[in-house]
């Protein structure tokens, strides 16, 4: 999993297939959502932005919600989910 630190190095990550999670260091569910996301890696790239350090990301992709995860195919958004989900979802997810 790769912590974004600034909007360049997310929009490269982005062009390709990517499942990307904004989250929060202080909220309860992104905790809870970390380990399950983690098992997933084996199946596809996991990139994390923190929203209270890139809060202009996350206004400009809308996210009002957290945690909230975003299937990202080249640069473009292809699905996302808002709240906890467990592995099994994430791999239907991702997989869709």
């Amino acid at each position: 999993m790769k912590n974004i630190t600034n909007k360049e190095e997310f929009n490269n990550i982005i062009q390709k297939r990517v499942l990307v999670d904004f989250y929060a260091d202080w909220c309860g569910p992104c905790k809870m959502l970390s380990p399950q996301i983690e098992k997933v890696t084996d199946e596809i790239e996991v990139a994390k932005v923190n929203v209270d350090k890139l809060d202009d990301l996350a206004k400009e992709y809308g996210v009002m919600s957290i945690p909230c995860i975003i299937l990202f195919d080249k640069g473009i958004e292809q699905k996302r989910n808002i709240g906890f989900i467990p592995e099994s979802k994430i791999r239907e997810f991702i997989k869709q």
